[in-house]
């Protein structure tokens, strides 16, 4: 199974990372994880999270203008 996963500038950025998180242990699920400019931003200032560590949990990951043509 291949999952995307978009954060966007929303506040709930927790969630998708909270998630990543989890699926990052299923050998059965396969990962795309999109971040916006907005959601890095989020990322930065509400979470203790680095970005880098986060893109790291996906098995693919795309700027958000990048995501239509890479999934």
């Amino acid at each position: 199974m291949v999952l995307i996963i978009g954060i966007s500038g929303a506040s709930g950025v927790i969630y998708g990372i909270k998630l990543l998180e989890v699926l990052s242990t299923k050998n059965d699920v396969k990962t795309h994880l999109v971040i916006s400019e907005a959601g890095k931003i989020v990322i930065k200032n509400e979470t203790n999270y680095k970005i880098e560590e986060r893109k790291s949990l996906a098995n693919f990951w795309s700027r958000d203008r990048q995501a239509v043509k890479n999934v």
